[in-house]
């Protein structure tokens, strides 16, 4: 990366105007079609990807994948070069190769519900593998391709799948009432209240010209899902190189799910369906099992502190053959998110975030020697095949594709333009990543994005974005929600800063937001300001607007009365309000409950201290409040407090609520109306002055 001026690093080039050029548009952005399912074939040979396509109303026409030879290594994708290998109405999703690279295994509702699927990339229609009475909603496969296991939705006394069928249709006939009945938490979760039904795996063995009708629950009686709802998936489950046993994440039955982030590794026998908690001892969050190919080491993820979720996840590493268990590179200071080992099983490489990226990293299981091999963006996805490392990666100013680049970080290749129409013409605006002395004048980092049709000489009204979490990052990705190309777009220079409680830079400053809410961040995002507008004259500090979800949203009320005169005008989304009522209502308890110091009654706790309900007589900024009415994690209840103090002390202001939206707006059209309220608010409060 070459250096800018004092502080600054430059990140991306600089454009030169076109007549041609134009800002993109939250309509376009929407309707960018979507990569997925990016997975290298086991001899290193092809590339299988899927591509929903949009059209310019974001609508999908199709949803296929594409075969892609990797022979080449140099150049840059052409779509022409690409075989389609699907084009039946709906999707496929969940690809796995067969080991001999010949085929491939899907999920797909072409039979009716979601079963397994298998296409010869020889020639020929793809098989109907499964015809199992529930919907399949994942699964994994056996190296030799003998034994499944599935991921399915069902009642966990039933003995059998259609005990589920069956009882999913008497409840549907014969239930009259709507009242739902609960004797432990959680009654809710994300955007869904619980029902009876829970997530297991299910275990099947396949014989030959048969298809697989019934499957065995590993988890029968369990009260509990896996993979976890609403976010993980089958990233949780891997089968040994044997085929001999299955190892997942998931929490123990039990009534503290809501307030306990104890999940545990368990090790099934496939035949015999004996079930082993390996790991038991630890209180904090395992996850992410993956086995080295000759069998013998299971890498995995470790939190090590019991009820926090942004916890550093160490990478663990344990020897099947003695029964060891170590810690590899224990000094090393970031969180892995993803692990792959290399064909020698020597190595491992993972994905983390480091100083505002996500990166690829190679760590030495016998020395714990950590090597850097590529961090320009946001990297999602690896397929480590010889020396070339395949991923799916993003920038602040381009949406995912997949890439190439070798071992040791060089000839970064882009195998894949799955939006290279739709980008044509579009001027995405220059970012830079800076640096400032920021709480305890500690090293703090941060992004600033030109309007894409910067001049020299001119100023520019401020969107100054401030990230959720608390422990998160913008980070250098693309986004459909809160993408700071738009703002550019719109005129505006972005800047965000990376706080103390941010991930990427080391755990301790992350566990620094702790019980510190509304210290350190606050004094970095002002020092951050500070400095950046007065090393780049472009930004206007005269006109500028904060914005900010979840946390975000809570460090808007905070800063309406804490910094008062800070802004001239706030974007409040999904923020917290008053910590108490949070406590009460949200679902997951573990985190107030490490963050804030325990349950909202506990004399030290710190839901009065950081409290922005508290400090409501000092504000006076006009505020944005938005807010969906299926949020969970922050009920609507918070934006309503909000906003009911603003409107009754007369602060210039305005509610927007999302009925059927929950902590994020997903939907395409309230996404377009969301910022086309949050620019009409900001344009008129950050006018130019006459």
């Amino acid at each position: 990366m070459k250096k800018g001026i004092a502080g600054l690093t430059l990140v991306a080039a600089a454009f030169s105007a076109t007549a041609q050029d134009r800002p993109l548009q939250v309509e376009e952005l929407t309707a960018f079609n979507a990569l997925h399912d990016a997975v290298v074939s086991p001899d290193g040979k092809h590339l299988v990807y899927g591509v929903t396509h949009k059209d310019a109303n974001g609508k999908a026409t199709s949803d296929d994948l594409y075969l892609r030879k990797l022979s080449s290594k140099t150049g840059t994708a052409s779509p022409a070069e690409d075989m389609r290998l699907t084009s039946t109405k709906g999707s496929e999703s969940n690809v796995i190769w067969a080991e001999d690279s010949t085929a491939i295994y899907f999920l797909s509702k072409r039979s009716g519900t979601q079963q397994v699927w298998k296409l010869s990339l020889y020639g020929g229609e793809a098989n109907q593998i499964t015809d199992l009475p529930v919907a399949i909603h994942g699964f994994k496969l056996s190296k030799d391709e003998s034994t499944f296991v599935f991921a399915m939705d069902t009642y966990p006394d039933c003995p059998d799948l259609q005990c589920t069928v069956d009882r999913k249709k008497k409840t549907k006939e014969t239930r009259k009432h709507t009242g739902q009945v609960y004797d432990k938490l959680m009654v809710r979760h994300w955007d869904t209240w619980e029902d009876e039904l829970r997530t297991h795996l299910f275990v099947s063995h396949k014989e030959k010209g048969k298809l697989i009708s019934k499957a065995v629950d590993v988890m029968s009686g369990w009260d509990t899902d896996a993979p976890a709802k609403p976010f993980s998936g089958m990233e949780e489950v891997a089968f040994s190189p044997d085929g001999k046993r299955l190892v997942f994440s998931a929490k123990k039955p039990g009534k503290d799910h809501a307030w306990t982030t104890n999940f545990d590794l368990f090790s099934v026998n496939v035949q015999s369906l004996a079930t082993t908690n390996l790991t038991e001892k630890n209180l904090a969050w395992d996850s992410h099992p993956t086995f080295s190919e000759d069998g013998r080491f299971l890498a995995y993820m470790a939190m090590k502190k019991p009820g926090f979720e942004a916890d550093r996840f160490g990478l663990m590493l344990h020897d099947l053959r003695t029964g060891e268990t170590k810690e590899v590179a224990p000094l090393w200071d970031r969180s892995v998110r993803t692990l792959a080992f290399g064909p020698d099983n020597r190595s491992i490489y993972a994905l983390a975030q480091d100083i505002g990226q996500v990166g690829i990293f190679e760590v030495s299981t016998s020395f714990g020697d950590v090597r850097k091999i590529f961090a320009d963006g946001k990297v999602s996805h690896i397929d480590v095949r010889g020396q070339d490392v395949y991923m799916v990666r993003q920038t602040l100013s381009s949406p995912s594709d997949v890439y190439r680049v070798t071992k040791d970080g060089e000839n970064l290749t882009q195998l894949t333009q799955v939006n290279a129409e739709k980008l044509k013409g579009i001027k995405m605006g220059e970012f830079q990543q800076f640096s400032f002395p920021g709480w305890n004048n500690e090293t703090v980092y941060g992004f600033t994005v030109k309007p894409w049709n910067f001049e020299e000489g001119k100023q520019y009204p401020i969107a100054f974005l401030v990230h959720g979490g608390p422990q998160g990052s913008f980070s250098n990705s693309f986004h459909p929600r809160w993408n700071a190309q738009l703002w550019a777009a719109a005129g505006y220079g972005v800047v965000m800063i990376d706080f103390h409680g941010s991930v990427g830079y080391g755990q301790k400053f992350t566990d620094s937001i702790s019980r510190d809410w509304g210290g350190k961040p606050l004094e970095d995002l002002q020092k951050g300001l500070a400095y950046i507008t007065e090393k780049e004259k472009w930004l206007d500090r005269g006109r500028a607007c904060a914005l900010g979800g979840s946390y975000g949203g809570y460090m808007m009320n905070w800063i309406a009365g804490n910094w008062p005169d800070g802004f001239h005008c706030l974007v409040n989304h999904a923020g917290l309000f008053d910590m108490p009522s949070f406590y009460q209502s949200t679902e997951e308890l573990w985190f107030p409950e490490h963050d804030l110091g325990g349950p909202y009654w506990n004399k030290e706790a710190d839901y009065q201290k950081y409290n922005p309900a508290a400090f409501v007589k000092n504000w006076k900024t006009p505020m944005l409040v938005i807010h969906g009415l299926k949020d969970f994690r922050v009920p609507y209840a918070q934006g309503l407090g909000a906003y009911t103090a603003l409107q009754r002390q007369n602060i210039p202001s305005r509610l927007v609520i999302y009925p059927d939206e929950n902590h994020w707006i997903l939907k395409r059209d309230n996404l377009i109306h969301w910022y086309g309220e949050v620019f009409r608010w900001m344009g008129e409060w950050t006018k130019e002055k006459e």
